[in-house]
C-alpha cells in the first residue's frame, strides 16, 4: 500500500515521542484503535483525547513530563484522522462514542483512569465522565468546546469553507488564522492540514452535556486568545456550574495551538491537579 503525505507526516511526528513509547492497537466492536502508551507500567493511568484533526500524537510535548508519574494512553479518536480504523458496529451517535470508550478502556485493562481532553476531546471526555463516572477519577478539560458555551459565530464562519469542501490549503489557512502569532510546531501543523485529506473522516457530534452534573474533581484550562469562544465568559460559566473545580486561563494561548503552546505551564497545571 502506498504511503500518503498524511502517513509520512504522522510518522515524523511519532518520532518526537520518547523512545520507550509503545504503539498499541486495541480491538473494539467499532473498530481497531491506535493508542500511544508511555510512562511507568505501575504509573497512575491517564487517557488523553485530542482535538479534531490533531491525532493522539499532538501530546508529544506533554508526554515526557506527564509520563514521569503516569502511564499515558494517547488515543487516536475513532472517526477522526489517524491510525484508528472503523470496523464492525457503525459509529453513528454520541452514545456510540461512549460505548467505544468503554470497550477501549476494557481493552487497555483500565478499570478507572484520569481523563484529559482538548477541544472536541474535552467534549467527549465530559460525556464519558457523565456516562461512566466510576471509571473517571479526575477530569482535565483543555479549552473545551460545546461544554460550557457554544462556538463564536465568527469562528464558525471561518470554519465553514473547510467543512463544506475540506482541503489541505483550507485547513492550513483556518489554522493560521486561529493561531496567529503563536506558531505551533511545524510538523504538527502539516499533519493537522493533511488530516482534511483523509478519506472517510467524520467526527460524531452531539448535544452539550450537563457539566454541572460532574462529581469528580475537574480542572478547566482555557486559552486566553481562543477564537473558538470567549475565554473569560467560559471561565465564569465553568466556575458557576462547577464551583469546586479549578479554572485557569493560559496566557498567550489560542484554541488550536493547545496543547503545544507553553507546554511547561500546561504540564505544571496538569501534574499539580492529577497528583
Amino acid at each position: 500500500m502506498s504511503r500518503t503525505a498524511f502517513d509520512v507526516t504522522y510518522d515524523e511526528l511519532r518520532a518526537r515521542w520518547p523512545d520507550s513509547t509503545e504503539d498499541r492497537d486495541i480491538d473494539t466492536p467499532y473498530g481497531r484503535t491506535r493508542v500511544h502508551v508511555y510512562g511507568p507500567a505501575d504509573g497512575t493511568p491517564l487517557v488523553l483525547l485530542h482535538g479534531g484533526s490533531a491525532t493522539g500524537l499532538v501530546w508529544f510535548a506533554n508526554a515526557p513530563a506527564l509520563g514521569r508519574r503516569h502511564r499515558i494512553h494517547a488515543v487516536d479518536i475513532l472517526g477522526d484522522a489517524g491510525r484508528t480504523v472503523r470496523g464492525g458496529t457503525p459509529l453513528k451517535t454520541a452514545d456510540d462514542l461512549t460505548g467505544w470508550l468503554d470497550a477501549l478502556l476494557d481493552g487497555l485493562g483500565l478499570a478507572a483512569t484520569h481523563l484529559c481532553g482538548h477541544s472536541y476531546g474535552a467534549w467527549l471526555a465530559v460525556r464519558y465522565a457523565l456516562h461512566a463516572s466510576q471509571r473517571v477519577d479526575r477530569l482535565a478539560l483543555i479549552d473545551p468546546t460545546q461544554v460550557f458555551a457554544g462556538f463564536r459565530p465568527r469562528y464558525l464562519l471561518r470554519a465553514l469553507p473547510l467543512l463544506i469542501r475540506p482541503s489541505q490549503a483550507r485547513a492550513a489557512a483556518f489554522l493560521a488564522w486561529e493561531t496567529a502569532g503563536v506558531h505551533p510546531d511545524g510538523t504538527w501543523q502539516r499533519l493537522y492540514a493533511l488530516a482534511a485529506t483523509v478519506p472517510g473522516r467524520k467526527l460524531i457530534a452531539g448535544t452539550r452535556p450537563r457539566a454541572a452534573d460532574l462529581r469528580m474533581p475537574v480542572l478547566v484550562v482555557l486559552a486566553e486568545h481562543s477564537r473558538a469562544h470567549d475565554a473569560g465568559k467560559v471561565a465564569d460559566r465553568a466556575r458557576r456550574e462547577l464551583p469546586h473545580s479549578k479554572v485557569v486561563v493560559l496566557p498567550g494561548a489560542t484554541h488550536h495551538s493547545l496543547p503545544l503552546t507553553a507546554p511547561q505551564q500546561l504540564n505544571e497545571h496538569l501534574t499539580a491537579f492529577l497528583g
